[in-house]
């Protein structure tokens, strides 16, 4: 029997290793940026063609490569970052496998241009498929240049999975934000398509968090600073009022690398417990630093799940320096009692009986009187004598003057019958149900105001949630919110397939403000946001003015309706066109829809029902929720058969 097990190629180890390092084109950047950082850059450009597809190019003046150096560093395992077991345990660099470079060279064509700061001339190698096709001298500054092109260019499947473009992009600027965030004392600059997208001098790190994700936030950002010996935190939490449902910035960084950590993010929401709704989340920038013996980075292939050797006693502390940081700063809400000036209550005394309280009054106290002073037992009151006939002389002589006329008063002339129909309609209305009589029939009275109507004419709600109305089999239960989103999801979908969206101009155009990853998803999805009735132009820098918002939805915010959607469309990750109408119509339907509590008058109720069987799926909501349950007559009679 011959032989089976055999090493490898090292372009095919390359492949594989390609296959847990670099994912798509911000993988690379990523790779090649903190290599960047390593090198002690002050400076990094990047750039990118077609969200990387084409090309990317990151070029630091940082420490540079000798000629030898510059061909290790494509090999296997080739590193100047440990050089025994032991260094593993005491990391403060960002790569030190040595293996993004040869897994790049593995999967595109690269070359390098790279020099010393003590040499004339500087280094050029060309690498294609983990081949080496030329090495030169040249003349080029200090620091490293590298280029990119074609990634995945000799394996077509992996480049078949590339999302779209703008996709890309989005990743490639998440990336570079997280890197950014975590190195204030680097400048950064991205420029995509040869537009700049970021350009971040250096500066302290709160103006750092301020240029990436905007200006506006300053005023939310509380400061948190803990020094212990197992751990320093420090950064920036948010105040409770900037709490949402999505879109929260939430960094976590250990000696200058971005990682995620549920259990430590628990201990953030932990101490926003009682500030904050539920289910809603808050922004924050928390960095740690500990020593490199107590983590272990090298547990997942991109490093950004960290094991920590006390993470039970750094979740206390982080979860304690957070909580102190709301109370210094008071975004704790208090209740402050002004007492100046207010009388004294004194203490209950049970051993003292309790009198009921006397009522103090003036038996001859006579409005029509006019004696020159009037007193009431128990106080020192005094009622001066009305002079009439200076009164009168004063309203004649005003009225002779030629002052301005004062404003009319308000006169109030509502209809107080129709006002009271009104009235009882939006309360609440409690079912009538007789203790000596049941019925399956809908045709007896359901609620104690109603008159009786005939048997399936007529509709009638519970709890401000739910219509009930008879059919054939039994009685029908309608959840009113989720049959609205139905309807609207088919409505919004036909205007956004036609393009037929019916905008509703605003007389003040609000603005909202985007980071540059989600302005990139804004702009890939700005087409459907037209065809659905948004009307949005931009400012620059991320900036869109609101002019016109989709007929219908007025009442709600629009900035943070596009904020959602923006969000729910970076969550999919979706790239094919229908998905993303899909998702900006059930967004907008969900905004818009009725909510829980709304009462409705009968007509309301048929057309919200009829419009409901008028959708192709009526049962159900689009993201697959039940809109309606039928209880069968049978079961309704097995309720009353004792």
């Amino acid at each position: 029997m011959s032989d089976i097990i055999h090493l490898l190629p090292d372009s095919v180890a390359n492949q594989i290793a390609a296959g847990e390092v670099i994912q798509r084109p911000a993988s690379v950047i990523k790779e090649l940026v903190e290599n960047a950082i390593d090198a002690e850059a002050q400076e990094i450009h990047v750039l990118v063609t077609d969200a990387g597809k084409t090309c990317i190019q990151v070029i630091d003046d940082g420490k540079g490569m000798s000629e030898t150096d510059a061909r290790l560093a494509f090999e296997r395992h080739a590193t100047s970052k440990i050089k025994e077991a032991a260094d593993l345990f005491a990391l403060r660099t960002m790569g030190f496998r040595g293996e993004a470079l040869a897994s790049v060279a593995a999967v595109a064509e690269v070359e390098l241009k790279t020099r010393t700061a003590n040499e004339e001339l500087g280094t050029r190698i060309v690498i294609a498929g983990s081949k080496v096709e030329s090495q030169e001298a040249v003349s080029c500054p200090k620091g490293s240049n590298f280029s990119i092109k074609n990634l995945f260019f000799n394996i077509p499947a992996r480049r078949k999975f590339l999302k779209a473009n703008s996709t890309e992009l989005s990743n490639i600027l998440t990336e570079f934000e997280r890197i950014a965030l975590v190195h204030p004392e680097v400048a950064f600059y991205l420029y995509s398509n040869d537009t700049e997208l970021f350009n971040l001098p250096v500066m302290p790190l709160r103006q750092r968090i301020l240029a990436v994700f905007g200006k506006k936030l300053n005023q939310y950002l509380l400061s948190v600073d803990v020094d212990t010996t197992m751990v320093k935190v420090s950064g920036f939490v948010a105040k409770p009022e900037t709490a949402r449902k999505k879109g929260a910035h939430q960094y976590f960084f250990v000696n200058g690398r971005y990682m995620r950590h549920p259990y430590f993010h628990k201990a953030v929401m932990d101490a926003y417990e009682q500030l904050i709704p539920a289910g809603e989340q808050i922004s924050y920038f928390i960095y740690f630093e500990v020593d490199p013996a107590n983590i272990d980075v090298n547990i997942h292939p991109t490093k950004t799940e960290i094991k920590f050797e006390n993470e039970q006693a750094i979740w206390q502390i982080l979860s304690a320096s957070v909580k102190e940081s709301l109370g210094k700063f008071n975004a704790i809400p208090s209740i402050d009692f002004d007492t100046e000036g207010m009388p004294d209550i004194p203490a209950f005394d049970q051993t003292r009986p309790i009198e009921p309280p006397k009522v103090h009054y003036n038996s001859d106290f006579n409005p029509f009187k006019t004696s020159s002073a009037s007193s009431y037992s128990g106080g020192n009151y005094s009622r001066p004598k009305v002079d009439w006939e200076g009164l009168y002389d004063g309203l004649e002589k005003a009225s002779k003057m030629n002052a301005p006329m004062e404003e009319e008063p308000f006169v109030d002339e509502t209809d107080w019958a129709s006002a009271s129909v009104s009235t009882d309609m939006s309360e609440e209305r409690t079912p009538y149900v007789p203790e000596t009589q049941a019925s399956s029939s809908l045709s007896a009275p359901l609620y104690a105001n109603e008159p009786a109507v005939e048997k399936g004419t007529q509709h009638f709600q519970f709890k401000g949630r739910f219509i009930l109305t008879s059919v054939k089999s039994g009685l029908m239960l309608i959840d009113q919110h989720r049959a609205h989103i139905r309807v609207l999801f088919e409505r919004y979908m036909n205007q956004i397939s036609q393009k037929q969206g019916v905008s509703q101009g605003v007389l003040f155009p609000e603005i909202v403000q985007l980071p540059a990853s989600e302005a990139a998803v804004l702009e890939s999805i700005m087409e459907d946001f037209s065809a659905v009735g948004f009307e949005l132009t931009p400012l620059g820098g991320g900036s869109y003015a609101i002019n016109g918002i989709p007929s219908g939805i007025e009442g709600l915010n629009p900035v943070e309706l596009v904020r959602n959607m923006v969000h729910t469309a970076m969550e999919k990750g979706s790239d094919v066109k229908e998905e993303v109408q899909t998702m900006l119509a059930l967004t907008l339907a969900k905004a818009a829809a009725i909510v829980y509590g709304q009462v409705l008058s009968n007509e309301e109720m048929v057309n919200l029902v009829d419009s409901l069987f008028a959708c192709p799926t009526p049962n159900y909501t689009p993201d697959g929720r039940t809109v309606l349950s039928t209880i069968k007559e049978e079961d309704i009679e097995k309720l009353f058969s004792r």
